[in-house]
């Protein structure tokens, strides 16, 4: 098993998604970002969305590396790499081995620097759905993030995790929990193997405990423990209790959990209590153990050296 920051102590810290330094710099252009509307695809189809992807893959490896100039051992990349994924397969892109020696690149230069690496898809991946075109669709979109570790050499493992949500509970969440195990067993086992599940922030969605006793008491998927949701969804627990909850459930593999804060509590009152605020503010607290922090800010990777200044 491929643990590059096993020797790690505390917390090892990672930002989402692009780096706001190397896209503000018009000199550089580095973005993994790059989209287009459906109507823009229809008219351009798959030679465009070859270019794109082109040139999204192409700046994963710059992001990388200053990530790792700055010290940051945990990323977690963009599911917006490929535009309109679910249209085609990879492999039918005009511009595919070009892409395939990017992935191929990027992901080696992050076990070469020891730089943790994963993806978290969007909220319409509801395995929980009794619907089989949602089902069917949150398989197609999971096993194309299972085929881009895939390309970039990344282990079968949670430590590459592919981390959802369960999605939706329409009115009874334990029924809801149950197709979600039931349907896990139709993904592939590029997705089986790194697959990890988040407790929520809705009351009408799903506690750290309902993950433990719904999914990981019935199939091995971590839990990722999300320190902001917790504060809107739990049953009576603390959050120490549920971040050791969530922390068993890793085996050998270090957790990776999230950390963000209320936009309306720290910055801006007229927002939305669970809205993630640009920077985080207070000390995260590691209860005494050893695991990677992704933090969910809107500051990205500037909000994580703020914090190593104000904490570190």
């Amino acid at each position: 098993m491929l643990n590059f920051t096993e020797n790690a102590r505390g917390i090892e810290l990672g930002y989402v998604c692009i780096n706001l330094t190397l896209q503000k710099d018009k000199r550089a252009k580095v973005t993994c970002n790059r989209s287009m509307i459906r109507r823009t695809f229809d008219a351009k189809g798959i030679e465009y969305a070859s270019e794109l992807s082109r040139l999204n893959t192409r700046d994963i490896l710059p992001i990388l590396e200053w990530n790792h100039m700055h010290n940051i051992k945990v990323f977690r990349m963009t599911s917006s790499l490929f535009p309109w994924a679910s249209e085609y397969m990879l492999e039918d892109l005009p511009d595919f081995e070009e892409i395939s020696k990017n992935l191929a690149a990027a992901g080696n230069f992050a076990k070469e620097k020891g730089i943790r690496l994963s993806f978290h898809p969007g909220p319409f991946n509801i395995l929980a759905s009794s619907k089989d075109h949602v089902v069917k669709n949150a398989i197609v979109d999971l096993s194309i993030h299972g085929k881009i570790m895939d390309l970039m050499g990344m282990p079968r493992s949670h430590w590459a995790k592919i981390n959802i949500h369960v999605g939706a509970s329409y009115g009874d969440r334990a029924s809801a929990l149950v197709r979600w195990v039931e349907n896990f067993q139709m993904l592939p086992d590029s997705v089986k193997t790194r697959l990890t599940v988040e407790n929520d922030d809705k009351t009408s969605l799903f506690s750290t405990k309902d993950l433990y006793e719904g999914i990981y008491k019935r199939i091995p998927v971590p839990i990722v423990f999300d320190y902001h949701h917790h504060r809107f969804r739990n049953d009576g627990e603390s959050e120490d209790e549920c971040h050791a909850m969530a922390y068993e459930t890793w085996g050998d593999v270090r957790p990776c959990f999230h950390y963000s804060e209320s936009a309306s509590e720290k910055e801006e009152s007229s927002k939305r209590p669970n809205a993630h605020s640009d920077y985080v503010y207070d000390k995260i607290n590691d209860y005494g153990r050893d695991f990677d922090v992704v933090i969910e800010a809107k500051a990205k990777e500037l909000a994580l050296m703020k914090y190593r200044e104000d904490h570190c």
